[in-house]
């Protein structure tokens, strides 16, 4: 077997690895690279792979950093099976619908500019309907439930307990040629313990080879305990002033933790009266689909939503907006409000908007509850630069910004440890899905731990395994 590494390999986003065996290919998650724009273009274009060679792809969640190059593989090509849970199937109907949309109109935006300038036109990444022809292509199956992906390779799916759906992908492989037997897994993204919502991540079976991702491999976060404290003192202190927070959001599972805290603070009266905006069509599809699986909720969230009837999801000062005019029409508002908007590493979407309009007022708060990519505006806002590009115009920050590290999906260097802990038989260690820095000092906290042989593989790298 041969593994390379053609994605999120010394960096974040652009999931993407494909497997050599038994004369089959089989390919790890594809996901879109986010960062500048320009160099994101090419890297999503650069698939580095014959599409229409590929047997099967495997899929670990919906988030765009790992399915959303999926339609642009079917339209060079592909044509074979993608595997994933149901859940993730669900939400990818509207995750890589909206995804074709944003390229659609990306690219006519651009064109327009282009064309005043006499240039030729640009294309879509891919468009609506090679979405709708990537969806057909879908296969759903439950957690731990074995099945073939291909000969000599099993492949059974374990709750990686990051988002809903969120999958460990672990393969007992047979290599007829040289009579071998072994076990392989990749955790996609790995959650954490104890979040609302979804389960824990389960434990894996016997494992010799491990993929994994270290995207906080160098640091810990807070305790996911004192999220809705900090949340209570952001947005006191924000309607205090009079501002509005204004939180960037990832639509899958960020949106829906933050709306599950706000509602247990507002049924406490530990908040204001103020209006709370899911600014998002995205946010309030994949919402349906959270409410469409329930087997994906931990103890306490299903109780509250199946026995006891329960919406955790909405309440009283909750609006969902789905059209542009209700989303323009938050520009005009005055006073404190909350508004929870994608995209979450702001580089698309209404959160652009938002922003424009509001952050150079020092009454606001910008909210950072999510992983920001190197180089993206996200990024540059956490960092608190002074003067950030939106729309190509240059803004002043002077809104405060609030950094929120107890609500990250990713598990941190702790969780990471523990987890690796209880796999048994694990021989080697390939750290994807993390900054170069951020996997060069984990590989010496896993050498300190026991584990020696560890490899930080770069984009293009390819490794024989056994």
């Amino acid at each position: 077997m041969k593994i390379t590494f053609l994605g999120a390999a010394k960096e974040v986003t652009g999931s993407r690895h494909l497997i050599e065996v038994n004369g089959k290919r089989i390919l790890l998650d594809c996901g879109l690279f986010q960062g500048r724009r320009k160099e994101a273009e090419e890297k999503n274009r650069e698939m580095h792979m014959d599409a229409s060679k590929i047997d099967a792809v495997i899929l670990s969640h919906a988030h765009i950093d790992h399915s959303g190059g999926l339609p642009y593989l079917v339209k060079n090509g592909f044509n074979g099976p993608i595997y994933s849970t149901f859940a993730t199937r669900d939400l990818c109907n509207y995750m890589l619908m909206d995804s074709a949309y944003i390229q659609e109109k990306d690219a006519e935006y651009f064109n327009n500019r282009m064309k005043k300038k006499g240039m030729a036109p640009v294309e879509p990444l891919y468009s609506v309907e090679d979405a709708q022809k990537t969806l057909n292509q879908f296969f759903g199956v439950g957690y731990e439930r074995a099945f073939s992906v291909a000969p000599g390779v099993v492949c059974s799916f374990y709750d990686a307990g990051h988002i809903l759906g969120s999958a460990l992908v672990h393969l007992l492989i047979y290599e007829k040629e040289k009579n071998l037997r072994y076990s392989f897994a990749f955790t996609g993204d790995l959650g954490r313990k104890n979040l609302p919502i979804l389960r824990d991540p389960q434990p894996l079976p016997p494992t010799d080879y491990l993929v994994t991702e270290n995207t906080y491999g160098d640091r810990l976060h807070a305790s996911i305990l004192d999220a809705g404290n900090e949340l209570e003192g952001v947005i006191n202190r924000t309607a205090k002033r009079g501002g509005k927070i204004l939180i960037p959001s990832f639509s899958v599972e960020r949106t829906q933790e933050i709306v599950y805290h706000l509602n247990i603070l507002w049924q406490e009266k530990r908040i204001p009266d103020m209006p709370i905006y899911v600014d998002s069509p995205l946010s309030a599809n994949v919402t349906e689909v959270f409410k469409n699986h329930p087997e994906c909720f931990d103890a306490d969230t299903y109780r509250e939503f199946i026995e006891h009837e329960k919406n955790p999801f909405g309440f009283g000062r909750l609006q969902y907006t789905r059209d542009v005019s209700e989303s323009k029409a938050l520009n005009d508002l005055h006073g404190p409000a909350i508004i929870i908007s994608a995209s979450g590493m702001c580089e698309n979407g209404r959160i652009l908007h938002h922003l424009r309009n509001n952050i150079e007022d020092p009454k606001n708060t910008i909210m950072i509850v999510g992983f920001m990519a190197k180089d993206t505006l996200g990024r540059k806002i956490l960092e608190k630069q002074s003067i950030v590009n939106i729309f190509g115009e240059p803004f002043h920050l002077r809104a405060e910004v609030a950094v929120m590290d107890a609500f990250s999906g990713h598990a941190d260097r702790s969780d990471l440890l523990d987890y690796y802990s209880h796999i048994q038989g694990l021989k080697k260690i390939f750290l994807v899905h993390g900054e170069e820095d951020q996997g060069l000092k984990f590989m010496q906290v896993l050498h300190e731990s026991g584990y020696k042989d560890v490899i930080q593989p770069g984009k293009g790298d390819s490794f024989e395994i056994p």
